[in-house]
């Protein structure tokens, strides 16, 4: 785990703030799940094998406690547990969450997330706002270069279970974890692996090759028959869907089945294509969460996206997303003058604009190489204040100006927000 000093955490501010209108776009509401969970409620989503991947321990009266790992979880219990909440209820969270997985570049032990679900009668509308939300929140970061990959569980377990022709869900599992494993793994290690499991290598290559598809829905019926395929007609529904959003940075790829075993439709990951950070986001349709919960009448959809990561992504093609420069430093010429410096420094926040001011008692000279950072420079000198003006410095073009105390007190707005 790490401390976030402050100009990492304004860059997580400023992706948060953004998350924030993207969801009053979307009509999605917000809200922040409890920050712990039972240890029984997570592995009703994923299973006892979870306990690896979570922190956990006992509270007073011996409850077995976990912190949480996603949003997923805390979103999901909230809406099962209101019997007369509107649906379709659309959902979003950001905050932090504790993982004991390995730490890596752009995710820690503690690390922020954000994550958004709608839940109600399965849909593949729902699907589609879900990944709209996706491209037009990355849009509004200024990201480029963002490719969606989209595919369909039971697409993809039809396919599998068809050249292995068997439906056992131990079996459709390995396989999918073969077909994961072949994004980040030499196929020939994989092959090798999964011999000695006593898989079929030549079965299991047919499903790798199968894997690597990826393209428009024309091109990938140019590359495989699909017309047996269960789900096809949802995928390419959803991409009709999809165009007709304007969202057109999405492309069929059958390598994409999520890790998490209770993903049940469509799934989807996005990335830079300008780094190699890894996926960006991920989501997905899983309706059978809600049912673990005891809400047979939902379906669920969503996605979830890692902060750190989106910040390491948007350093890496130049976006400026923190603005740590102060708006004004309010400066005094000698000891007389800090008084009426402060009193100018509180008018000025008064307004809500950000104001600085040395408070030690420091040189104008030092005061002035501390205030390099701020856009607007105030100077209260003796003879200026005798006249009731200030000096003004506007730092980024250079240019000194006076005005009247009162003509920047009437006119603060204006006179330093463009």
């Amino acid at each position: 785990m790490k401390d976030f000093e402050s100009n990492e955490q304004s860059k997580i501010e400023h992706v948060r703030q953004k998350f924030l209108e993207t969801c009053k776009t979307f009509g999605f509401k917000f809200m922040d799940p409890a920050p712990l969970e039972l240890v029984s409620v997570i592995e009703a989503k994923s299973g006892p094998t979870i306990r690896d991947e979570i922190y956990f321990f006992k509270d007073k009266a011996e409850r077995e406690i976990a912190l949480r790992f996603d949003f997923t979880i805390g979103l999901t219990r909230y809406v099962v547990s209101q019997k007369s909440i509107r649906l379709p209820a659309k959902m979003a969270a950001f905050g932090g969450v504790w993982r004991y997985d390995e730490p890596q570049k752009g995710r820690y032990r503690y690390f922020h997330q954000w994550d958004l679900a709608i839940y109600g009668k399965p849909s593949l509308e729902a699907d589609a706002e879900i990944i709209e939300f996706t491209s037009k929140f990355f849009s509004k970061l200024n990201l480029k270069n963002i490719v969606i990959d989209i595919s369909h569980r039971k697409l993809v377990e039809g396919v599998v279970s068809k050249i292995f022709e068997s439906s056992d869900p131990k079996l459709i599992g390995d396989i999918f974890r073969a077909i994961d494993k072949v994004q980040k793994k030499e196929k020939d290690v994989i092959l090798k692996e999964y011999q000695q499991k006593g898989y079929s290598v030549e079965k299991l290559e047919q499903v790798l090759e199968f894997s690597k598809i990826a393209g428009q829905p024309r091109e990938v019926e140019k590359a495989f028959d699909v017309s047996q395929i269960e789900a096809w007609a949802d995928l390419k529904q959803l991409f009709s869907s999809l165009k007709g959003r304007q969202v057109d940075n999405t492309r069929v790829n059958f390598g994409i089945v999520r890790g998490l075993d209770y993903y049940s439709g469509v799934v989807f990951e996005a990335y830079d294509a300008s780094s190699n950070f890894g996926a960006l986001v991920g989501g997905g349709r899983y309706d059978s969460l809600p049912k673990a919960f005891g809400r047979n009448d939902l379906g669920a959809t969503g996605v979830a996206g890692g902060v750190e990561r989106i910040v390491l992504s948007m350093e890496n093609q130049g976006i400026q997303c923190d603005d740590s420069s102060t708006l004004i430093s309010v400066l005094y010429a000698n000891e007389e003058m800090q008084k009426p410096a402060i009193q100018m420094a509180s008018r000025l926040r008064d307004m809500n604009l950000g104001t600085e001011i040395d408070l030690s008692g420091r040189p104008l000279k030092k005061q002035m190489e501390n205030a390099k950072d701020s856009i607007f420079v105030l100077i209260i000198a003796p003879d200026e204040y005798s006249r009731n003006q200030v000096i003004i410095k506007d730092m980024r073009k250079g240019i000194q100006t006076y005005k009247s105390i009162d003509f920047v007190l009437t006119n603060a707005k204006s006179l330093f927000i463009p």
